[in-house]
């Protein structure tokens, strides 16, 4: 009864909520579908009512007390049950779609028959519904023997991965629902009362193979595994959460909508975000999705939750480190918030992350790997899966090991309107100090380190450039490249003949946003790149992987093990500084003219070398985030705690989660330090992890100390009309800007 009055409430809210602005705002931010302004009139839908609906930023625990939610949390197998309908029913009416229940009257036809050297082979044909309408084809490969046989069942185009499972002893199955070949269009036909998305209906195609393959008596229906790739991941994670005979799943890079959740990964870390996949792929999913472009927080079920579907059952999460669907520290966060499922259901080994190196592509090996899974799991073989978690996430480890933390409970409290009060004045020398001295106490005691010259040993071969999308591609650009620092890979981009012209060009240190895949590049770009487009304005833009992203994803494993007093920030801003070491060293740069562009996570670190380098003429931060005092609404933003204990990026500033007014330092602060160089801050009005009205008191109070110090023409403010994303639009928007602040245009080479 409880469930009914909570999906009663959400679902009222949808329909009758009067937000006709929330609708015309959504076209403002988004580039038009047609198929989603279809779905619009024939529906008459509306966007639910978002200041209604709770907001819930940070991914816990599926167990977890939620907004709209449980009240508390759920600690009994009893319990789960409940909350899993009321789940998955959440996950139909904003994500999947509604289905209809199992036939009664399925039939099947073999179409052909034939026998082989090793197996027997059957091409059927089924058909279900209202008068039979429904169709759906499907093929077996079933070895020879006296079975019964575990089954490996998955999609069309995936034949080769079949014939892999019936070489291990299985029944292999494919069915037509995948792109090559779907008949599920016949399933609308014959269901028109049914608003199911396309990769719903094909996993609800799965569950009709399993009706036939329980009349065969080779097969042994207690042990039928699915399993697909990218968009037919996703299909194998809703085929398991509509029909539970399913005994494992298998999600192979099924990104987002898959096992991404999108609360915490999208546009911000150059990954796929809803409005990019829902306008891409318009009928994957239902059209209620895109609602919640650019309002991620407002989700009511995200992608942990449809993995949670799966429970107890096994599920292997496979992921590539460079592939650019996924995001590697994002499935990570989806692991850990479904693995204390498992644990209350007794399954705890059932839900494993396989890593893969490479990008989007599988192979036989691969494949190997995955039907090592479903015979560990079968109790076929004892095949290992040990628990990996190579990105940092254990704060309460860090916390245990760390000898040095700040003691927060001395440190005096300070409201932000004391702290911007009391910032209101030109900073000198001793507070120059004590904000570095602050910044250091957080950031960790540095290990040894000093300066190097570049070099080109290690440079990254033609062939990796290629796989992560680094080449000049296009006219008017040109490239070099250097090893710098501690033995890191750099590639500077130039105007065409930038590299042997007269004149030394302006230069660009790029700060990326965590983009886990593709470094420095952006896997789902909007546009061209940013950092090109930079250039080709004349400025030569030295680029580089953060630690943990791109071809440095395996640096990151282990990090606190290693440096338990130091920060993965403090790491990257000592290769930002390497980096401005480097860019001064290149002759065709002008050491003198250099100007930091950070977005996102690049932002945060952009405002901390803001604070510990003097070297830079100048900064532009897009879409930066919050300063402390002024973040605290943890399921509105994620607050303080998406660097600290979500990402572990600054692990100290978890201690004053709950205490933001003791942190020792602000974020406005560290602009501070800068001033009155030019600085530039690009906020699109509608990014949620940066609100309207505490992102202008931010901005006031920066606008306030460029008054007080005579240069209020070198701070700027763009506010395009737009979500958290770094379009060419803003792209333009900031070039144009970022002229008038004074940098210097690149003569023609």
């Amino acid at each position: 009864m409880m469930l009914a009055i909570l999906l009663t409430v959400i679902l009222h809210s949808a329909a009758t909520a009067p937000s006709v602005s929330a609708l015309d705002e959504l076209r403002a931010i988004t580039p038009k579908s047609a198929p989603f302004e279809d779905f619009l009139a024939r529906s008459g839908e509306q966007p639910p009512d978002f200041g209604a609906l709770p907001s819930q930023a940070p991914i816990g625990s599926v167990l977890a007390a939620v907004p709209g939610g449980p009240a508390a949390e759920i600690t009994t197998p009893q319990a789960w049950s409940l909350e899993r309908a009321r789940l998955l029913e959440l996950l139909q009416h904003w994500f999947m779609g509604t289905v209809p229940p199992p036939p009664k009257n399925i039939t099947a036809r073999v179409l052909e028959a034939r026998e082989e050297a090793n197996c027997s082979y059957r091409d059927v044909e089924l058909r279900f519904g209202p008068d039979d309408k429904a169709v759906l084809h499907l093929q077996t490969y079933t070895p020879k023997g006296a079975g019964p046989f575990p089954v490996f069942m998955t999609q069309d185009n995936h034949r080769g991965w079949a014939l892999i499972a019936l070489r291990r002893g299985y029944i292999a199955c494919v069915y037509a629902g995948a792109d090559q070949r779907d008949d599920t269009d016949s399933f609308v036909k014959a269901y028109p009362e049914y608003d199911w998305s396309r990769l719903c209906r094909r996993g609800w195609a799965a569950g009709r193979c399993i009706d036939y393959l329980e009349t065969l008596p080779e097969v042994n229906a207690r042990q039928i595994a699915i399993a697909g790739h990218s968009r037919n991941g996703k299909t194998s994670l809703m085929a398991a959460a509509l029909d539970e005979r399913i005994a494992a799943v298998i999600s192979s890079s099924s990104g987002t909508g898959g096992t991404i959740p999108s609360r915490v990964c999208g546009s911000q870390d150059a990954a796929e975000d809803i409005e990019s996949i829902t306008r891409s792929f318009p009928e994957w999913f239902h059209p209620r999705w895109r609602f919640f472009s650019g309002r991620e927080q407002k989700l009511p079920v995200d992608m942990p939750q449809l993995v949670a579907m799966s429970a107890p059952r096994p599920c292997l999460l496979s992921i590539a480190y460079n592939d650019g669907v996924e995001h590697g520290r994002a499935l990570q966060q989806t692991y850990l918030a479904v693995q204390p499922l498992y644990r209350l259901l007794g399954a705890d080994g059932n839900l494993r992350i396989l890593w893969r190196p490479g990008s989007h592509e599988t192979g036989p090996d691969t494949i190997e790997r995955y039907m090592d899974w479903c015979d560990s799991r079968f109790e076929r073989g004892n095949h290992e899966f040990p628990e990996e978690l190579p990105f940092p996430w254990d704060w309460d480890a860090w916390r245990a090991k760390a000898k040095s933390l700040p003691e927060v409970d001395t440190l005096p409290e300070t409201t932000w309107e004391q702290h911007a009060t009391a910032g209101n004045t030109a900073p000198d020398q001793t507070r120059k100090a004590a904000v570095r001295a602050a910044v250091q106490s957080m950031i960790g005691t540095e290990p040894p380190g000093a300066a190097a010259q570049n070099d080109d040993y290690g440079l990254e071969s033609d062939g990796l450039k290629h796989a992560l999308h680094r080449y000049e591609g296009g006219s008017g650009l040109e490239m070099d490249d250097t090893m710098f620092g501690e033995y890191i890979n750099a590639n500077i981009y130039l105007p065409t003949g930038g590299k042997e012209g007269k004149a030394k060009l302006p230069g660009v240190l790029w700060l990326p946003a965590d983009s886990i895949p593709g470094g420095y590049t952006v896997p789902y770009k909007r546009g061209d790149y940013a950092y090109r487009n930079i250039a080709r304005a004349g400025y030569a833009v030295f680029c580089y992987d953060p630690i943990g992203t791109g071809r440095r994803i395996p640096e990151i494993r282990g990090f606190y093990d290693r440096y338990p007093d130091w920060s993965v920030l403090g790491r990257m801003l000592r290769d930002a500084r390497a980096a401005l070491d480097a860019m001064a060293q290149l002759p065709y740069i002008d050491p003198e003219n250099i100007t930091v562009v950070g977005y996102a996570q690049g932002a945060f670190v952009a405002a901390h070398l803001a604070a510990l380098d003097d070297r830079p003429a100048r900064f532009v931060l897009v879409a930066p985030p919050l300063p402390y005092r002024l973040d605290t609404d943890i399921n509105e933003t994620g607050g303080i705690l998406r660097w600290s204990k979500d990402s572990m990026l600054l692990p100290a500033l978890g201690l004053f989660a709950g205490n933001e007014t003791r942190i020792p330092y602000d974020l406005d602060d560290l602009l501070a330090l800068a001033a009155p160089k030019p600085i530039l801050l690009v906020h699109p009005k509608f990014d949620r992890f940066a609100p309207s009205a505490p992102f202008t008191a931010f901005a006031d109070r920066m606008a306030a100390l460029y008054r007080i110090l005579g240069k209020a023409a070198n701070l700027a403010l763009l506010q395009p009309e737009t979500y958290n994303q770094f379009n060419e639009d803003v792209q333009k928007e900031l070039i144009t800007a970022l002229a008038k602040l004074g940098s210097t245009a690149a003569p023609s080479p």
